[in-house]
């Protein structure tokens, strides 16, 4: 988390939402937001919209697993 306790800006997903930062309405791409934040921004979402946010989530994932040859360990 950085100032504010707001996530550090990454800009990793390419789906920009509106959030507040410093009282002015900024765009933040979604793994940027807060999880109150995304939270809201995923309630406005229907089923299709929901779906295909989290295949596009998980191609960016496995895009950075990837890249940095990440594996979860498992126990």
């Amino acid at each position: 988390m950085c100032s504010e306790d707001y996530p550090l800006e990454r800009n990793l997903d390419g789906f920009y939402f509106f959030a507040i930062r410093n009282g002015k309405r900024t765009p933040r791409c979604f793994t940027d937001l807060t999880e109150d934040e995304q939270t809201e921004v995923l309630s406005k979402f229907n089923t299709d919209g929901l779906v295909r946010i989290s295949i596009e989530l998980a191609k960016i994932l496995r895009e950075v697993g990837d890249l940095f040859d990440i594996r979860r360990k498992h126990e």
